[in-house]
């Protein structure tokens, strides 16, 4: 266990950063499932809005690599062209 007060500072916000990510990452996941999912192309679009969004997001702060969110993206751009 650490003995400084800084370093006690430091493990109790890690653990909630880490926290956060986590919720952040997994809730985009599941938003990228549910666009996957999607079969009616007005809907697919709003959602791919809000999941490209979501990817910039999660890129910035470094949770995901920057091109892991790009090559993403571009799948689900694609997915959404070609739905009828």
């Amino acid at each position: 266990m650490a003995n400084h007060k800084s370093a006690l500072k430091r493990i109790r916000s890690s653990a909630s950063r880490r926290l956060r990510n986590r919720y952040q990452a997994k809730t985009t996941r599941t938003y990228i499932r549910r666009l996957r999912a999607t079969e009616d192309k007005a809907q697919a679009e709003e959602l791919l809005k809000t999941v490209t969004s979501m990817l910039d997001r999660l890129a910035k702060k470094n949770i995901i690599h920057r091109k892991k969110a790009d090559n993403n993206k571009s799948k689900l751009a694609k997915h959404v062209a070609k739905l009828a």
